[in-house]
């Protein structure tokens, strides 16, 4: 029996479920021992519709990723997304109650609380409380007011809020495979803890994770989360237009997009030709790829489109020096940044998780498989494990009491990294 801190993150999307197990060191480094993933299956759009699917989908990514880790995890912080999620900003005030007028935890504690005072419909329920910035007795910009003096203190919080519904339904989820839920963390604050920088997020940065159902955008400024939305719009989309312009079966679309999509049809060759299934699953036939990619580009500029209105939305255009970040599995697509640029006028970048040891080690050569097709990806491909990764790290900044006692399992497992190479070639 061996004492370790663990912590599991659980990344439940409309495409794909990922469970990540990854050990904190002392010097609170995260080494990744542990990935699996699962079709997603009993959600839509981020949000349960079957939940005996739901939680097989769970199961199977859970215990992939602990047989590769070669332990049994008892608890997750598990990532929430979906159209049912909004958010708020908000003020609280009160009085520094000290007879030395010193500002403690209780003190911070009272006034963040005061700010959740606000009016919220009884079917909703508060996920986050973030704390963007303190005043002491008029004094602004103060981001850690403990141990400072004053008489008044004040706080500027965003607040997240989803359905009571939804949330229940997705932690039931988890109970029924018999994980305990450490917390429910909204995903962009999680990938945000994964792929962006503390620079990036002082200067003014906006995220933007394309899942599956939906898009998930998140801008920080100073240091701090300022504004949050979710478009009902994402890569599932992008292969449904595929599936009716080509006239071929979703599986084979979604095959079709990871292989040979490009969101810019001008950087494409017009001679270039592709192979297409047609709809009877039988017969094949030849098209052009440009014709792929003009189906596939006005789909990729309404959804920069609408995260354009977003940033218009929330008073920041023109104050996002840092630029755009852009994650999530659709973020592979050639010429997806390229376009994202052009429409948002700003610097954009991948972004990939970069706290942790290289996951990048996991995958064969940066190779994976699309039934028998092979698909070139690049280093940056672990921008699809961004969420759940942002998740463990999220879980290891948080207080703990104890650290999971794990049993070591199969002493004499073959290399880690082969297993992993042959867990991602049965995935993909």
């Amino acid at each position: 029996m061996t004492q370790r801190r663990i912590v599991a993150g659980l990344d439940i999307g409309t495409t794909k479920i990922c469970a990540i197990i990854a050990e904190v060191s002392d010097n609170e480094i995260l080494d990744i021992i542990g990935v699996g993933t699962s079709p997603s299956v009993g959600l839509r759009k981020g949000v349960v519709v079957d939940i005996d699917d739901t939680v097989k989908s769970i199961e199977s990514a859970i215990m992939k990723a602990e047989r590769m880790a070669g332990i049994e995890v008892n608890s997750v912080y598990v990532g929430i997304a979906g159209s049912h999620i909004s958010s708020m900003n908000s003020h609280g005030v009160v009085a520094i109650t000290g007879d030395d007028k010193e500002i403690t935890y209780e003190d911070i504690d009272r006034v963040i609380e005061a700010s959740k005072i606000v009016a919220i419909p009884p079917e909703r329920k508060i996920l986050h409380v973030l704390p963007r910035g303190f005043v002491i007795d008029g004094c602004q910009d103060i981001k850690q007011p403990l141990g400072m003096s004053g008489v008044r203190l004040e706080v500027e919080t965003h607040i997240v809020t989803g359905s009571i519904t939804s949330i229940e339904n997705l932690v039931k989820s988890v109970h029924k495979v018999g994980m305990d839920v450490e917390d429910v963390v909204l995903e962009p604050l999680a990938a945000s803890q994964a792929v962006l920088s503390n620079s990036e997020k002082e200067l003014g940065v906006v995220l933007v994770d394309i899942g599956g159902g939906t898009t998930d955008v998140a801008i920080f400024k100073e240091g701090s989360i300022w504004y949050t939305a979710v478009l009902p719009v994402g890569g599932d989309h992008i292969t449904s237009d595929i599936a009716v312009g080509l006239r071929t079966p979703i599986t084979s679309a979604e095959k079709i997009k990871i292989r040979s999509g490009c969101a810019l049809a001008d950087m494409v060759d017009e001679a270039e030709e592709i192979e297409v299934l047609t709809t009877s699953g039988k017969d094949t036939r030849h098209i052009s790829r440009k014709m792929l990619c003009e189906i596939i580009e006005p789909r990729v500029d309404e959804i920069f489109s609408l995260v354009q209105q977003e940033i218009e939305k929330s008073g920041y255009d023109g104050l996002i020096p840092a630029g755009a970040v852009i994650t999530g599995g659709a973020s592979l697509m050639k010429g997806l940044p390229e376009l994202a640029s052009e429409k948002l006028d700003l610097p954009v970048r991948r972004g990939v998780p970069e706290k942790t040891n290289d996951l990048a080690d996991f995958i064969d050569d940066n190779i994976y498989l699309v039934g028998e097709q092979e698909a070139n990806i690049s280093e940056d491909s672990t921008a699809m494990f961004a969420t759940g990764i942002g998740l463990v790290c999220y879980g290891s900044q948080q207080e703990y009491e104890e650290p999971i006692v794990v049993q070591e399992e199969n002493e004499g497992m073959d290399n880690l990294l082969n297993k992993v190479k042959n867990w991602f070639e049965d995935v993909f």
